[in-house]
């Protein structure tokens, strides 16, 4: 069954929703900034798909993929900027700063929400300098890790605290990294927003998991772990195969995750690694649903969306110790926790997931209903909305406000002449 796709009539707004209008109740023009557009469909979906529904006219700014027709698809528009690469490369990023300095005067912006490391630092700095009224950037984790060195930590540290001082707003997915760069940022414009997924799309489904393990050739009575992400060795990918090659027999492996060869730690499995491989999908929520434990043993995480999805599916977790994993739950009430980096103590927590059902059960409801609870990604699209209209107001920008159902009669992007 193909994956239903959500346009702009089906999207429900969060409750209570306004709107921030331009002068004469004119759209907003907003965008966000990601380096792939892989993370403007899969990280930023449900704020998409909440920008367009509420009368936005939405623009998606990022390196041209696959997933360009996805994106559009949500009525939003994808504006291509060849030049950006994940890794860090002088002469590409100067192209790109180039490229992206000329597409923010051409398409005359009210918004401009970046993301990504990368994204985050040049489109703060050039939005700013290219005079978008409002620029705010979402933290979705520091691109660093206990045990890196200092000279790293430094350039980090010092491209975050430096592009932060040219936005408007900085929100950040957990508490760790907003007390990392509070001498940098004041209070007064910054705050934790958390993170949340399409708790709509997410859940448990019998169907999903009959016709995905069938596909997969998983019986009913086996035991199928799972891992998603990009396949990065800071996914923690060594350690999982490792544990499966510990556990071998006990249950079958899989890894759902796209290449990313552009990355410095790209992995590359060879072939003995006790873990089926099985590249990007575009069923995900079928894929959770099919799942008996979810594995993610990464050493950097803002606040996991692929543990957020697991969660929301019912799907018992074994996540490492870390930032953006410990505010999925609890040891020992949400999911089990183990240190990042060691496959012996990863291979015991899965071991105990395989070998206690009553464990696997408990663990799987108590995650599903923290995720109910607290990861709806349509109260972080609110957060967002409320943040451009607090900057708009503190800068008396002549915004206006109306209820966000406004859009839904013919008073939004599509009831414009």
């Amino acid at each position: 069954m193909p994956e239903h796709r959500p346009g702009p009539s089906d999207t429900t707004l969060p409750d209570g929703l306004t709107v921030p209008v331009g002068p004469g109740g004119r759209p907003l023009r907003v965008a966000h900034l990601t380096t792939v557009d892989m993370s403007l469909a899969l990280l930023l979906r449900t704020e998409l798909e909440v920008d367009v529904a509420a009368g936005f006219e939405v623009f998606g700014l990022s390196a041209p993929g696959e997933y360009v027709p996805g994106i559009e698809a949500l009525g939003v528009t994808h504006v291509p900027l060849h030049a950006l690469t994940r890794s860090w490369d002088l002469a590409r990023d100067a192209a790109a700063a180039r490229e992206l300095t000329a597409t923010l005067r051409r398409l005359r912006l009210d918004v401009l929400h970046t993301h990504n490391p990368k994204t985050g630092v040049l489109g703060r700095i050039l939005g700013r300098a290219a005079g978008v009224p409002v620029v705010v950037n979402t933290c979705h984790g520091l691109w660093i890790r206990p045990g890196d060195p200092w000279p790293r930590r430094a350039f980090v540290l010092g491209a975050e605290s430096a592009a932060a001082l040219a936005s408007h707003a900085e929100l950040y997915q957990n508490a760790t990294d907003h007390r990392t760069l509070a001498r940098a940022v004041p209070a007064w414009r910054s705050r934790v927003v958390g993170n949340g997924t399409d708790l709509r799309r997410f859940r448990p489904d019998a169907e999903a998991r009959r016709r995905v393990r069938a596909e997969l050739g998983v019986g009913d009575d086996e035991l199928l772990v799972g891992g998603v992400g990009r396949r990065v060795a800071e996914k923690g990918i060594a350690e999982y195969e490792a544990a499966a090659r510990t556990l071998a027999g006990k249950a079958r492996f899989v890894w759902i995750g796209p290449e990313d060869p552009d990355k410095p730690d790209a992995f590359a499995t060879d072939g003995r690694s006790g873990v089926d491989h099985l590249g990007g999908r575009s069923d995900m929520p079928d894929v959770y649903a099919a799942l008996d434990v979810f594995v993610l043993p990464s050493y950097r995480e803002g606040f996991s969306r692929s543990a957020m999805e697991a969660a929301a599916s019912g799907v018992p977790m074994v996540l490492s110790d870390i930032r953006g994993c410990r505010e999925i739950g609890t040891h020992g009430e949400h999911l089990l926790l183990v240190p990042p980096g060691d496959d012996v103590a990863l291979a015991a927590a899965i071991a105990r997931m395989l070998t206690e059902p009553e464990l696997r059960a408990r663990l799987a409801a108590a995650g599903r209903e923290r995720a109910l609870a607290e990861f709806d990604q349509r109260r972080v699209a609110q957060v967002s909305v409320d943040t451009y209209r607090a900057v708009a107001r503190r800068k008396k920008l002549g915004w206006g406000v109306r209820p966000a159902d406004a859009a839904r009669h013919g008073h939004g992007k599509e009831g414009q002449a």
